[in-house]
């Protein structure tokens, strides 16, 4: 049997199902349960949801952030996209870093998979490439033509700029 917030996921807007878990704070690890399983009708979409409804390195989140990674490369596209707009969100302790760079690589170079997740995995790469310089070199070879060829112009565009304004790429 479906729970409440199950029944909200699969047939409300997501300003509905936002505004439910605001009036429900105690809901919010149920939503988090839901965001990690690997349930196709529910998993992304919770994680859809807890993105919009999380603070910048949310309490909440923090301590499951060894669990995302641990299932980030096993689950689908749709709901790595979303998991890895909440890693974003997250100041990621440096022994975790690195993994989650290299999950990010591994995505990245994949280049069959949707463009919206390798482009949330880059930002991520970026972000960290911020904070150690020294990785740098290694995203300028990442943005080499056969990983942009496979991504629409207005993606390709906004990974340039993106590097362009980090200075990564000078």
């Amino acid at each position: 049997m479906e729970s409440t917030l199950q029944e909200i996921l699969t047939q409300h807007h997501k300003k509905e199902i936002i505004q439910y878990l605001r009036d429900h704070p105690d809901r919010f690890e149920e939503a988090l349960q839901l965001a990690f399983a690997d349930n196709p009708l529910y998993s992304w979409r919770a994680a859809w949801v807890l993105w919009s409804c999380m603070e910048p390195n949310d309490n909440r989140i923090r301590k499951h952030i060894k669990h995302i990674l641990a299932i980030l490369p096993e689950r689908k596209s749709n709901q790595q996209r979303e998991l890895l707009k909440i890693l974003e969100q997250m100041d990621i302790d440096e022994n975790l870093e690195g993994l989650l760079f290299d999950h990010c690589i591994g995505l990245w170079e994949r280049t069959d998979l949707q463009p919206s997740v390798r482009y949330n995995a880059f930002k991520v790469m970026l972000k960290i490439a911020k904070k150690h310089p020294g990785i740098a070199e290694e995203l300028k070879s990442l943005t080499e033509d056969h990983y942009l060829d496979s991504l629409s112009h207005g993606v390709r565009y906004s990974i340039r700029k993106m590097l362009m304004n980090a200075r990564v790429n000078s």
